[in-house]
């Protein structure tokens, strides 16, 4: 028994050290998603707005592939020492619906510091579509079944989701048209070649403002306050009550991260999340900053939870998986 006390008051002594020394090096954002892309923005402003309270550099490590369970694979199996993170967004929710031989179980093996934003979607069309408000877009769709296609930017991206979503919403099929990218995707909306597409504010809004897309609806609880989509209603106004859509980004530890450790992450990302110039950076691109409960660890799980509790039989009842 004495010799069980001492090794844990030596265990507690270390991690009490490992907590006061850090940081003491640089810390690693692993990007589950290719550099370019609307989650490595939110990870390069996060990281710029974090350095200064957490007292280190942070470094972006863009990890992709297998739509972002490579990156998320690689944190959960990373030393639990503070020095590699992970900033996902809702993938975390939907890859254990999507993908069924998983690496690593979201729930359990990682620690939760807090979510980020939230960024809403669009429900958009191509130009020459002949309704101009959703409710002739609601008819459109009813006349038209069996003839709509909805594209997305590949199965499991964020447009991939909405749309699942608003079918078995609508209860109306639609053929799914897969793109490697949002790219190539808008490129044909665009074009006309494909009819319908549900993507994020951070893709949708130049084409909205240009003119170059027809839109209908935003999928966040209140009207957005940007110029460009301050006119477009919500879904749930429109009349599919409690739609509600948002590409969230939230930031990880790996399993077993010491808890003084975690704290002076939380307390960091808390900090940034007041950054007046983060908080610019993010409106700018239609993101919502997160300030409710779910900044907090315990609550970002419990939020997480409720993801997965709410796509899985989405995902399910589609049938479409992404391994």
């Amino acid at each position: 028994m004495k010799r069980l006390l001492m090794a844990a008051a030596a265990a507690l002594a270390v991690t009490g050290a490992v907590a006061q020394d850090y940081p003491a090096k640089p810390v690693t954002f692993v990007v589950p998603f290719a550099a370019g892309g609307p989650t490595d923005k939110v990870a390069r402003d996060l990281a710029e707005a974090m350095r200064k309270p957490l007292g280190a550099q942070i470094i972006i490590e863009n990890v992709g592939g297998a739509g972002g369970t490579l990156g998320q694979t690689k944190v959960a199996k990373a030393a639990n020492d503070g020095y590699t993170l992970l900033l996902a967004h809702i993938a975390m929710a939907t890859a254990p619906a999507l993908y069924r031989n998983l690496q690593y179980k979201t729930l359990e093996d990682f620690e939760y510091l807090g979510l980020v934003n939230e960024v809403p979607m669009t429900l958009i069309a191509r130009p020459s579509l002949p309704a101009n408000n959703y409710g002739e877009l609601n008819k459109w769709i009813n006349d038209n079944k069996g003839k709509i296609n909805m594209a997305n930017a590949g199965l499991g991206s964020a447009s991939h989701l909405c749309g699942l979503l608003y079918m078995s919403t609508v209860k109306i099929d639609m053929v799914t048209v897969p793109y490697k990218g949002t790219g190539p995707a808008m490129t044909d909306l665009i074009g006309g070649q494909v009819d319908l597409m549900c993507d994020q504010t951070t893709n949708t809004t130049p084409q909205i403002s240009g003119g170059k897309v027809k839109a209908y609806a935003v999928t966040s609880p209140k009207r957005l306050t940007t110029d460009a989509l301050k006119n477009l209603p919500t879904l749930d106004e429109s009349g599919l009550k409690g739609f509600q859509v948002a590409i969230w980004h939230g930031l990880y530890a790996p399993k077993g991260t010491p808890k003084p450790v975690l704290d002076k992450l939380n307390a960091a990302l808390k900090a940034a999340l007041k950054d007046p110039e983060f908080i610019k950076r993010e409106e700018a691109l239609g993101a919502v900053i997160v300030t409710d409960g779910r900044v907090n660890p315990a609550e970002h799980k419990k939020f997480v939870e409720s993801e997965i509790n709410k796509w899985t039989p989405v995902i399910k009842a589609a049938g479409q998986y992404a391994d």
